[in-house]
């Protein structure tokens, strides 16, 4: 183990250092004859990752770790410990970089920066090791109680973890150390007062000041120690503002911060395009990187990707990855009851739910039957161009006020309900103009992000009444039919300029509209009939215990007893006998949504008596539908 001088939040890279140090070190003593001791150790952890999950996990440290967004960017450190929580925007393949040396008789590692701490020897003997880079951004359309679930320290505990950092420090001069100090406690009264101000900026003032009164460089411009970390190399500026650093990303449209992420000893198949992970790792800036040199003898700039050229660290920042962790729907629950999810538990809940769906969609109650199982309904599987567990849902008999009403108070509810949704108004401008598809620019090796680029399990709310007549485009046209193959086969097509390529989603996708649409053909359409104005509100402890059981009943698996299928198909051969109409889509549906009644009161198996239910939500829809 790491002793206690190495501060995991504030050093990590000390650490890093110091578990490779001794791996290699035990490597070379049980090598003989003169086998190279690293070599084992590419593409695989000697330690440091197994350290720093028993710190965050076993020893309570996650919550010490400060989270990297756009409001605290200014605020942390470089070359410390950070978690940040991002979709996976574009995949950028594999970066080389020298991964161990040999100075002189010791191994050193570059893993987990940027560029070495230390001088390598040129020539040396030294390993070439590979990562991966994910360019990552907030996931569209998430909603804001999501970021309760991982709130970090505040400011003032980072400041306090920063300057307990600089007393360990055991070769600092007092006065540096000082002053670092004395620039956390500023930065926090400033940034609490409304003055943004960031850490770099605060360095570089105390220098000239220093330099004016000295009539030298003071040691915030001193090459760092080894056992520092590279204190000097942050001092550097960085851009006065979050949106400076991400708002000139052509890329991103809207978004104002986003993060390359270099992860280590990782299938590359073991995270995908549009997945939402959790990365703790080293948040680092680097001058050198923001402005590299031509420097011939330069190895680490020789085989740097050209990629990374499009995504300068003045505008993006790297972060490191030590640990990482794909996110679900149960990860954004801050508060989860500790008993297991039995029936009877999911069962009160679903009926306070259902009770509220009630209200907000004026006592329409079967119109919020309809739209429970709409919000539980997910991609389970899919074959051919057959998608299993979608549930779709039309609301006709909506116009521009009855939207403005029932339909805000619909994507209000939805917003606390679900971790990512938008509501989109679908008018002839936006298809016309709205950039849906996501394309390739071959240019720049980069993914241009469009509007159809979300995270499994987003919702969508389309409002069709601001839908007049008028002309599309062609842009218009391809933008409908991206909407109705998202509709119908939940996938979407991406533009990659010589080809195009479908990739599998799953987004809930539910249309207000006055009539059928046309544009969105739903799997289910539902008259919808208020009788009274919504003025309901629920407290946070009721929407905590709604989305824990969405997320939990999303997940349950499902399944149906042989003897209860062969009566769900009898039952389904009469009724094609007495209604020619029904279709094998129909059939399916009414499969769909019996599965999903099934599951909402806690069942993993289709009962007769869940079946008899959906059939009794059919002959109501049916009448309203006459």
């Amino acid at each position: 183990m790491v002793g206690p001088q190495y501060d995991l939040v504030g050093n990590p890279l000390g650490a890093v250092r110091a578990t490779f140090e001794r791996a290699a070190a035990a490597a070379a003593a049980a090598e003989s004859g003169g086998n190279d001791p690293v070599a084992a150790f590419r593409g695989k952890d000697w330690g440091a990752s197994d350290l720093f999950r028993s710190f965050l996990f076993e020893e309570g440290g996650l919550d010490k770790v400060p989270v990297l967004n756009a409001s605290s960017i200014g605020l942390i450190k470089p070359n410390t410990l950070v978690r940040y929580r991002g979709m996976v925007q574009d995949m950028l393949g594999t970066e080389f970089y020298i991964g161990a040396f040999k100075d002189g008789s010791t191994w050193r590692t570059n893993k987990f920066t940027d560029f070495s701490p230390f001088s390598m020897p040129h020539p040396c003997e030294s390993h070439l090791w590979e990562r991966n880079l994910f360019h990552c951004v907030p996931a569209p359309g998430q909603n804001a109680w999501t970021l309760e679930s991982s709130p970090g320290p505040d400011m003032r505990m980072i400041a306090d973890c920063l300057a307990t950092e600089q007393r360990e420090k055991r070769k600092r001069d007092i006065d540096n150390d000082d002053m670092d100090v004395c620039l956390y406690i500023l930065l926090y009264y400033c940034n609490n007062s409304g003055f943004k101000i960031y850490y770099s900026h605060l360095m570089l003032c105390f220098k000239q000041v220093s330099e004016n009164d000295h009539g030298d460089s003071s040691s915030f411009s001193k090459k760092p120690k080894e056992d520092d970390t590279l204190a000097s190399s942050s001092s550097t500026e960085v851009p006065a503002t979050a949106l400076e650093m991400n708002g000139g990303d052509h890329h991103i449209p809207g978004s104002t911060f986003s993060c390359l992420v270099k992860v280590y000893d990782m299938l590359e198949s073991q995270v995908k395009l549009n997945d939402v992970v959790e990365f703790i790792g080293v948040y680092t800036f680097d001058p050198e990187l923001a402005a590299p040199t031509d420097n011939p003898d330069d190895i680490m700039l020789d085989l740097m990707e050209d990629v990374t050229a499009q995504l300068p660290p003045s505008k993006v920042p790297r972060l490191h990855c030590l640990v990482w962790k794909k996110l679900s729907s149960h990860d954004f629950i801050s508060k989860v009851p500790v008993v297991e999810p039995s029936s009877s538990l999911l069962k009160g809940i679903r009926q306070s739910l259902l009770s509220h769906l009630t209200l907000v969609l004026g006592n329409d109650e079967l119109a919020a039957q309809c739209l429970l199982l709409h919000l539980l309904s997910r991609l389970r599987n899919k074959v051919d161009v057959v998608t299993v567990g979608r549930l779709s849902l039309n609301f006709t008999g909506f116009d521009r006020e009855s939207a403005s009403i029932f339909g805000n108070q619909l994507h209000k509810l939805i917003q606390r309900l679900v971790p990512y949704s938008q509501a989109i108004p679908l008018s002839i401008e936006y298809l016309n103009t709205a950039t849906l598809q996501p394309r390739k620019d071959n240019k720049s090796g980069r993914l241009v992000t469009g509007v159809l680029q979300l995270p499994q399990g987003a919702h969508l709310t389309f409002d069709e009444t601001t839908l007049q007549t008028g002309s599309l485009t062609s842009k218009g046209v391809e933008n409908t039919v991206l909407l109705k193959s998202l509709m119908e086969s939940q996938m979407v097509e991406y533009d990659f300029e010589y080809y195009k390529l479908e990739m599998a989603t799953d987004v809930q996708m539910l249309t207000l509209s006055e009539g059928k649409s046309n544009i969105l053909p739903s799997d289910l359409i539902v008259p919808f009939r208020p009788s009274s104005v919504p003025a309901v509100n629920a407290g946070s402890e009721e929407f905590e215990s709604w989305r824990w059981y969405l997320a939990t009943v999303r997940s349950l698996p499902q399944s149906t007893e042989p003897e209860t299928y062969q009566m769900i198909q009898d039952e389904m051969v009469s009724a094609m006998r007495d209604d020619r109409s029904l279709g094998c889509s129909e059939l399916s549906r009414w499969l769909t949504m019996a599965q999903i009644m099934a599951s909402s009161f806690g069942e993993k198996s289709l009962s007769m008596e869940h079946w008899q239910m959906v059939k009794e939500l059919e002959r109501l829809r049916k009448e309203r539908l006459q």
